[in-house]
């Protein structure tokens, strides 16, 4: 991408600042940024009340080790956990949206999908929180926890694909930029 995701430019601020403020935006209590690759680069983006950032020194050996410690780093009277990668921006409204079935529904997990696909972010109960501390790559992580529970899945149809959206190459950015304006 020739620079950390976090702080590639969508919407005219960091990626990083962009989920940040749509979380806070959506109702986030508390908003937990792990750190990784070029901690100290994006740290000075993160800043900002409720918001606390921790640093992963196990980022390399996959994102499993992010998701593991920002659930072993929230508070722990949370009573659900969303989960939303830094290069999957959602505006707002998809987060609030997807929050707010999973509360309405008393929902153990909560998807968003889009023409029969899941998408993110996920909305996880806090009752979950031993399994999902149990995660590993090797076992797929979230997903070993969303296939236990696949029964019990709260899902949120979404007509807009944003849901879906993941920004891993350049050139998805670049179509990604172009299609959502950012």
């Amino acid at each position: 991408m020739g620079q950390p995701k976090p702080l590639l430019e969508w919407h005219g601020v960091p990626l990083v600042r962009f989920q940040i403020e749509s979380l806070l935006e959506a109702g986030a209590r508390e908003v937990v940024v792990v750190l990784g690759y070029e901690s100290g680069l994006v740290a000075p983006r993160v800043s900002r009340d409720g918001v606390r950032s921790v640093l992963n020194e196990d980022y390399r050996h996959g994102k499993t080790t992010s998701v593991l410690r920002g659930i072993l780093s929230a508070d722990p009277g949370a009573t659900d956990f969303v989960l939303l990668a830094v290069d999957q921006p959602r505006p707002a409204w998809v987060v609030k949206r997807v929050v707010e079935s999973h509360v309405e529904n008393d929902a153990l997990i909560t998807s968003p999908r889009h023409r029969g696909r899941g998408g993110h972010p996920l909305v996880f109960s806090a009752s979950l929180r031993g399994e999902l501390e149990s995660i590993t790559d090797e076992g797929q992580g979230v997903r070993e926890v969303f296939d236990v529970h696949r029964g019990e899945v709260n899902e949120v149809v979404f007509d807009d694909p944003v849901i879906r959206l993941d920004l891993n190459t350049p050139e998805e950015y670049e179509a990604a930029k172009a299609k959502y304006g950012a």
